[in-house]
């Protein structure tokens, strides 16, 4: 199986999109984080005249691999620095810099870019896979067992440098999903590293006491069983990558949009409300007849194949 290097800062959602790029792609990944010198880590990517400066020489270290895949614009430049004749250079998300310099760029189809090297997708790439999703349900659904069907999964993002889900923001939502479980429905809540401990304090006094079930970071990381479970899936609008990994599954999804603006996030969020396979929470169940949308494993295929990889390289 041909290697790939994996160059990217060490954050759950860039990782996951070049993990899932590879395993898509059949390649045997090698992930590399990131970590900034001084200065560099204050600079734009953009000032970035010799990116050996910017990461250290060890990246660039021989052997390197048949290829190279930089996430996000950190990785993208490193990742060109890296092509050369024998090493093919793949970018993940718009690079933000000349797209000739890469083999290839899978971007989605709000990063707005086109060309001879482009591989658009509707969603951000993840490892939510038909098959992965059944061994989650095989664990984690004696787990759940005790919650009132239908059950619902709630992903929960955090504050960023576009959107604002703070105290207020947490209150409002824990009202809705209190409704929503008098109702009957059972729920299993899931934070992320971003999620604010005043969030989760607010959610947790609201909600436990009617028995829903939230992780506390202890434990296997029940993520992928949530999403193999969930007859509805209700996420904060805030991480592409998080509400692509919702509509790979066959759950409906709904979004809780958050007070900010992000022109490609929110670019992202109408597109798919467009496309009907999200709606808009409006602080009720609202169960529809639903197909995954995964363009990542289609993208694997497509970016093996304009690389001419294969098993034997």
């Amino acid at each position: 199986m041909c290697e790939a290097r994996i160059i990217c800062t060490d954050l759950a959602g860039l990782k996951s999109q070049a993990l899932g790029l590879a395993e898509a792609a059949g390649l045997a990944p090698d992930f590399r984080a990131l970590r900034f010198r001084a200065p560099w880590r204050h600079i734009p990517t953009n000032f970035w005249f010799n990116p050996h400066w910017a990461v250290g020489a060890e990246l660039f270290a021989a052997p390197l691999p048949p290829v190279v895949i930089g996430a996000g614009g950190a990785g993208a430049r490193v990742a060109a620095a890296l092509r050369g004749r024998d090493v093919k250079a793949v970018a993940i998300q718009h690079p933000r810099m000349a797209l000739a310099r890469f083999d290839a760029i899978l971007a989605g189809r709000h990063d707005g870019i086109e060309g001879p090297n482009v591989i658009v997708t509707r969603t951000a790439l993840h490892r939510v896979t038909r098959t992965r999703l059944a061994l989650e349900k095989a664990v984690w659904a004696p787990r759940f067992a005790h919650l009132p069907r239908p059950l619902v999964a709630v992903l929960l993002g955090g504050s960023n440098g576009r959107y604002r889900f703070e105290a207020a923001e947490a209150t409002l939502l824990a009202a809705q999903l209190a409704d929503i479980m008098r109702q009957g429905a059972g729920l299993m809540i899931t934070p992320s590293r971003r999620t604010a401990p005043e969030v989760m304090a607010i959610l947790r006094a609201a909600l436990e006491p009617l028995g829903a079930w939230i992780w506390d970071f202890i434990g296997e990381n029940p993520y992928f069983g949530m999403l193999a479970c969930a007859d509805e899936v209700v996420c904060t609008a805030d991480s592409v990558s998080m509400v692509s990994e919702a509509v790979a599954t066959s759950a409906p999804v709904l979004l809780v949009r958050l007070p900010g603006k992000s022109a490609r996030i929110g670019a992202f969020m109408d597109a798919l409300v467009a496309d009907g396979r999200v709606r808009d929470f409006a602080g009720r169940l609202e169960l529809w007849d639903t197909a995954p949308l995964d363009d990542t494993e289609w993208a694997g295929q497509e970016l093996r194949r304009r690389l001419g990889v294969c098993d034997g390289c």
